[in-house]
């Protein structure tokens, strides 16, 4: 009995040498829509498949294999009587090799202005289906998904080494693809719907490189996409210059943007261990990077920066004097381009959108499981402040209140942040207690926190966090509130004539 494959794709790179080649080898092929008509016009000797299964497509090409002809020839186990004398009896030919990829879902869902008619349609259900029964009969037949799997197999094939291990291999690449096209229908669904914590959570990454290793040399790491992801991406940046990102770079550089993105005017954010060391504000980004330097000019050294606005050669010149990992903004002038890769291993990273707009799921691994919240999008604008002291804070002190308020967000919690003059001058990150937390951004600021403002990302559960900012000179506070012991604290302000505000929204990150 002649061999048959069966080669139905919507990605049709690379297909006809292919065909040409299990051709040669002796396998008869069928085919069907777009495929049959390229390979036919190529020279390829293809039947279309209702010749095989005596009837026609129907709806539009929504119902074209799926019939037991097909399925028969695809699921029948070679080493069974019972299954021969059923390919027999209903006169069904085996199917040896299927050659099927899938409708492009992805690359539907994510375009522009797309319908929802145009979404639903370029959801395949033939393709998957074949894919499916002969990935389960892997041992019988060779299913291939990915047309980088092409010239192996016909190697393989022409060699007659295909062996039942690497059938099994590309059986198993078969069902990670189904798997990967299913779970971007069903958050296009979940999403289309409303339904954000559903009773089975699936998610779906594609893969942008293997690392080099994880947090430490001892740990394997790979870096994966969310492709359905619409907002600022470090998957989809544009790297200019420098070696690859390592698995920390990526962790810090992410975080760096997330906080670069809550600001309007121009923006520097000097990040180390995913922790903000130093950021600026300014009318222009020289200055704000002057101001995030300064803020932390020992921390800084080896950081990852990220920015607001373009980066021109007064800027370049300034971060061209010192060590940095990577430096990303939405472009850089060629005169900058110039200026910072005559270092050679600085990253510079080109992300064109540095909106941070678009929420996420945060999903975090436990033993055994995973978290899934919602990202931290609270936001806080001056009307949103309860003033719960007798003084009330400047114009002056309410603006550095906001800015250090969108910092705190986005430090470690227990954390304090000191600033003045959009500028932080002080951080305390991670510490077991608050006013442990504050102590070390009151020792960094130094003479500096005379005239600064204070952000706290969650309450004080005592005023002793308070009485360290009134020694230290601190003139305004920003809290959530929310402790039974409020009052305390508020007492203390007023003997002191610090002016505080409660935003009645708290910002942990753990």
């Amino acid at each position: 009995m002649k061999k048959r494959a069966l080669i139905s794709v919507s990605n049709k790179d690379n297909l006809i040498p292919f065909a040409k080649k299990i051709e040669q080898l002796g396998y008869e092929i069928i085919s069907t829509g777009g495929t049959l008509k390229l390979l036919v016009d190529s020279g390829v000797e293809a039947k279309p498949v209702e010749s095989v299964t005596g009837f026609p497509e129907i709806l539009d090409g929504r119902v074209k294999t799926l019939h037991p002809h097909v399925h028969g020839g695809l699921l029948a186990k070679r080493d069974e009587e019972k299954h021969l004398q059923a390919l027999n009896e209903h006169q069904i030919s085996p199917i040896d090799i299927v050659v099927v990829n899938l409708y492009p879902f992805k690359e539907t869902v994510t375009k522009e202005n797309v319908t929802e008619e145009e979404i639903i349609e370029n959801i395949d259900i033939g393709g998957p289906t074949m894919l499916r029964a002969a990935a389960k009969n892997f041992k019988d037949v060779i299913v291939v998904v990915d047309p980088k799997d092409y010239d192996r197999v016909a190697e393989s094939l022409e060699q007659n080494k295909l062996d039942v291990e690497q059938r099994k291999q590309l059986a198993a690449k078969v069902f990670r693809h189904t798997a990967h096209y299913d779970a971007l229908i069903a958050k296009y669904f979940n999403d289309t719907t409303d339904e954000l914590f559903p009773e089975n959570y699936t998610v779906t990454y594609e893969k942008v490189q293997d690392l080099r290793y994880g947090e430490n040399p001892h740990q394997k790491a790979a870096f994966y996409e969310d492709v359905q992801h619409r907002g600022v991406s470090l998957a989809t940046a544009k790297q200019l210059h420098g070696k690859e990102l390592s698995f920390n770079n990526i962790q810090d550089a992410n975080a760096a943007l997330e906080i670069v993105s809550e600001y309007n005017e121009p923006a520097v954010v000097a990040v180390k261990h995913m922790n903000p060391c130093g950021i600026g504000l300014a009318d222009n980004l020289s200055m704000a990077f002057k101001r995030a330097y300064d803020a932390d000019p020992v921390s800084i050294f080896g950081g990852i920066i990220a920015c607001n606005r373009e980066v021109d050669r007064a800027t370049a010149e300034q971060m061209h004097e010192i060590f940095l990992e990577i430096v990303m903004a939405p472009k850089f002038s060629e005169e900058a381009i110039e200026v910072l890769t005559q270092k050679k291993n600085i990253r510079l990273l080109e992300l064109e959108d540095m909106d941070n707009s678009v929420s996420v799921e945060k999903i975090t691994t436990v033993k055994g499981g995973v978290l899934v919240q919602t990202s931290d999008d609270g936001q806080v604008t001056e009307e949103d402040l309860q003033v719960v002291t007798e003084r009330k804070p400047t114009a002056e002190e309410i603006e550095d209140l906001l800015f250090t308020w969108k910092a705190v967000k986005h430090v470690k919690s227990n954390a304090i942040v000191l600033g003045k003059n959009k500028q932080t001058i002080g951080i305390g990150a991670g510490q077991m207690n608050r006013v442990g937390a504050a102590k070390i951004a009151i020792e960094q600021a130094g003479e500096k926190a005379k005239g600064a403002v204070l952000a706290s990302d969650a309450f004080f559960p005592m005023p002793d966090t308070v009485e360290a900012a009134a020694k230290a000179g601190i003139t305004a506070i920003i809290q959530p509130g929310g402790s039974k012991r409020d009052q305390d604290s508020i007492d203390v302000c007023n003997e002191h004539g610090i002016a505080m505000v409660f935003t009645n929204m708290r910002h942990f990150k753990h």
